[in-house]
């Protein structure tokens, strides 16, 4: 399995997503301002991974601090938690993580500036661990939901690279593979950055699960063929009301599935989930460089005068959405109750 990001010698280390699947480079970083551009730039994407991006640029940030006081030591801090905060608006996981960090950071200020700068390492390093562990659980309450034989479609990457490791949508699929299950999966390009062609299908092929790689435009067709019974995808930002953030292009998938009566299954942790907000209407969608539209590969594929458009992410309505799974559980409607329930337990 890929290793997505690690903490080592001092230095993060992440594969860059944006060279896939050509070429297999990872990229070291030791200054928290890179780290951001990284997280930016998509050298690494997906929420869960986005958080763990954020908490490892912000306990390196935090080791190049020099303070005597905890209260220098926190002014310079909220520097680095601010920057990282304009990094990827839609992700609710860096949010979670910049909070993390942060409360860390503040339950240990009695400690020397020089421990605090140690704790806040480990609070990091712990962070990608428990991401490993959740989607391991999430994967296997997810894989109860696939049968042997089952033909599953995912939108955008959701596996090990868009996490710790393991995957959320594609960990359920991996946990579903690995219980000897019978099944393939037909992957959605995802465009306009690709990450389905590029990184999903990198990932199912590096594990020997069968695949077919197809063009977005092309779901409804294979729907409606009958070669599809599962729907699977990752989210980005999950509301109160179980409304979900994902990659531009998932409504789409959603409003087909029901159209054909596939169940649509979303899989994301609970740090995903963002109760504070009623309903999908409040998640800012991120507006990318229209340069990843008129372009493939830096290639020009469209006239250069032309304006374009290109929103990363889109929301589903809860009523397209079949089941929430989570490392806590599966959420069935009404998600108010359901998701909230799960926020609760233990």
């Amino acid at each position: 399995m890929v290793r997505t990001i690690e903490w080592v010698d001092n230095k993060v280390i992440m594969i860059d997503q944006t060279r896939l699947p050509v070429e297999e480079v990872y990229r070291e970083y030791d200054n928290y301002k890179e780290v951001a551009l990284a997280i930016k730039n998509m050298v690494i994407r997906g929420a869960p991974a986005i958080g763990v991006a954020a908490a490892m640029g912000i306990a390196l940030g935090a080791q190049h601090i020099e303070a005597d006081s905890y209260e220098e030591f926190s002014a310079k801090m909220k520097e680095i938690l601010e920057e990282m905060g304009k990094t990827r608006p839609t992700a609710v996981n860096l949010f979670w993580a910049i909070e993390e960090m942060r409360r860390c950071a503040e339950a240990n200020k009695h400690l020397p500036v020089p421990e605090l700068k140690d704790v806040l390492k480990k609070k990091a390093i712990q962070m990608r661990e428990e991401d490993i562990q959740i989607n391991k659980k999430m994967g296997a309450y997810g894989a109860q939901l696939i049968e042997d034989g089952d033909t599953i479609l995912t939108h955008c990457n959701a596996g090990a690279l868009a996490t710790a490791g393991y995957g959320t949508a594609l960990g359920v699929i991996r946990a579903a593979h690995e219980a000897g299950k019978k099944i393939h999966v037909f992957v959605d390009e995802t465009r306009p950055f690709l990450q389905g062609s590029r990184l999903t299908a990198w990932e199912l092929a590096k594990e020997n699960i069968p695949l077919t790689l197809i063009t977005d435009n092309m779901a409804g067709y294979f729907m409606r063929k009958g070669k599809i019974n599962r729907i699977l995808v990752g989210a980005d930002r999950i509301a109160a009301n179980g409304d979900v953030a994902n990659k531009i292009g998932t409504y789409s998938v959603a409003v087909l599935a029901k159209e054909h009566g596939i169940p649509f299954y979303v899989a994301a942790p609970i740090s995903t989930l963002d109760l504070s907000i009623p309903s999908g209407e409040q998640i800012p969608i991120e507006e990318r460089n229209h340069r990843e539209v008129t372009q493939i590969a830096g290639r020009q594929i469209a006239p250069e005068t032309i304006q374009a458009a290109n929103p990363a992410f889109d929301v589903t309505p809860h009523p397209y959405i079949t089941a929430i799974i989570t490392e806590k559980g599966i959420a069935w409607p009404p998600y108010k109750e359901s998701l909230a329930r799960l926020v609760q337990s233990r």
